[in-house]
């Protein structure tokens, strides 16, 4: 349905982050090569799923040693760091925090002693039964109690199920066979012990990770973006509900319990590299799928189809394939633009999104504009990019979303954690369509979403726009997670 819009509300502050994904993790098992540079590569090309910190665990066989901070991966490490870090197994981290404070003890991997060595461990997604765990953690023998107050050093649920690991006497497998079946929400985990990589999946297989083969090795990874990138060829999926483990004997798998697929929609819509596949379609030609559609259901009389650089571009793409509307680019993105650690002056803050987008009037100027986005969380980018392109001469500003309204909060690993947070439960579409200040708003249905995906309905997690959860969220749960990260905030 497209809304035709007049009279625009009150323009609010800038400053609407687009939806995260909390992280990306990489593991390598490789003798021979410098694993060290090989997860360095891998956390590059996810970069994209977390900025806050990055980290690896790199093994030589007797010991493990842990690097890790705050900032981008090209921030944390160097040439000497990562010469220091030799062995022939590792796994990498890049964090963006949805549970715990962006500070640097929850910086990723996470590491524990063990009665054999030791175990580090890095984590994508977010479980939702952690109060449960931490009782179980409690209740075991005196150790486990000294390691379930240690664990509380570090906020999030990571350290938990690492300190829930490493209570175990026997080995990191039997360990993993007893802590998996228990967890519940989204998880990819890769974690080593000194000799050995594992990799492991939700049973509803949320958040994706993959399985690829180097010459002298194996690699795991949250995308296969990170395997191109080290020269590994993708295998498989790791299956939801399975467990994989790679050391000198070769790989070996296990399922820890029953597969439910429920892959993230929202991965198809803006979380994923365009590069990368999931479930055996390029996510670029999704999104291009998407748009066809969206121009099909949501036509528009205009000039020109822009993208909203870049994760619009893909949609746009398809958008003006299917109305025949000439595709051109109208924004310029600021590369640059992504974390930094010098705080704008107020001056500049003002000038909100155009520290990251910067209209070329030359193209837009007298134009009907098809604007097309991946979606509308907050309202305050969007409003910000009309009311931008109507001061560079744009004639009508026509905003085609290619996902549904987001009016549910996602408890497994994306950064809009309550309904309070989202535009769309409280306004209609017309409304939003006032409020961003557009001539008119149309968003994909969720069917034609669904259906560009080509993957079954039953199959994807589809809780942000549907609010059909796939794994049981406890009452209050958003709430005490807002509250938390307040919390810590305010005390660093």
């Amino acid at each position: 349905m497209v809304v035709t819009c007049t009279d625009a509300l009150r323009l609010d502050p800038v400053g609407d982050p687009a939806p995260r994904e909390e992280c990306g993790v990489f593991g390598v098992w490789a003798p021979g090569e410098e694993v060290a540079k090989l997860t360095y590569y891998g956390l590059f090309a996810l970069q994209h799923r977390g900025q806050e910190s990055a980290g690896m665990a790199v093994s030589n066989g007797k010991r493990i040693m842990v690097f890790k901070d705050m900032g981008l991966v090209s921030q944390v490490f160097d040439e000497p760091t990562l010469n220091s870090l030799t062995g022939h197994l590792a796994i990498g981290h890049d964090r963006y925090s949805t549970t715990g404070a962006s500070v640097w003890k929850n910086a990723q991997p996470t590491y524990r002693p063990t009665a054999n060595g030791g175990l580090a461990l890095a984590h994508n997604g977010n479980l939702t039964n952690t109060e449960e765990l931490e009782a179980w953690l409690r209740s075991r023998d005196e150790r486990a109690k000294i390691v379930a107050k240690d664990s509380m050093d570090s906020t999030n649920d990571t350290s938990l199920v690492t300190a829930l690991l490493s209570t175990f006497t026997g080995t990191t497998w039997e360990a993993a066979l007893e802590v998996l079946p228990r967890l519940k929400g989204a998880f990819c985990f890769t974690f080593m012990d000194a000799s050995a990589l594992y990799a492991a999946r939700d049973p509803q297989g949320i958040r994706p990770l993959v399985l690829g083969r180097l010459e002298r090795g194996w690699v795991v990874a949250s995308e296969t973006a990170a395997l191109d990138i080290v020269g590994a060829t993708f295998i498989r999926e790791v299956e939801p509900g399975e467990l994989i483990a790679v050391d000198s004997g070769g790989l070996r798998s296990i399922r820890f319990a029953e597969a439910n697929p429920k892959g993230c929609l929202f991965e198809y819509v803006y979380l994923a590299r365009p590069d990368t596949i999931i479930a055996d379609r390029r996510v670029h030609s999704v999104r291009v799928e998407i748009g066809r559609t969206l121009a099909l259901e949501s036509p528009v009389d205009a000039d020109l189809v822009i993208p909203t650089p870049e994760s619009g571009i893909p949609s746009a793409i398809g958008y003006a394939e299917a109305s025949g509307i000439p595709y051109g680019l109208g924004l310029v993105k600021n590369s640059y633009v992504g974390r930094t650690f010098i705080e704008p002056s107020q001056t500049i803050r003002q000038l909100g999104i155009r520290l990251k987008l910067n209209p070329i009037r030359d193209v837009i100027e007298g134009k009907r504009l098809v604007v097309v986005d991946d979606s509308i969380v907050r309202g305050n980018t969007q409003r910000a990019l009309v009311k931008m392109l109507r001061e560079a001469g744009a004639a009508e500003v026509h905003v085609r979303i290619s996902s549904p309204p987001v009016e549910w909060p996602c408890f497994y690993g994306i950064d809009f954690a309550t309904r309070a947070e989202l535009i769309a439960p409280g306004m209609s579409t017309e409304e939003i369509c006032r409020s961003i200040g557009a001539d008119s708003l149309a968003y994909i249905s969720l069917e034609g979403l669904v259906a560009s995906t080509g993957v079954p309905k039953r199959r994807l997690c589809r809780a942000c726009f549907d609010g059909q959860y796939p794994v049981p969220v406890p009452a209050g749960i958003a709430e005490q997670m807002r509250l938390t990260v307040q919390q810590e905030e305010t005390d660093e």
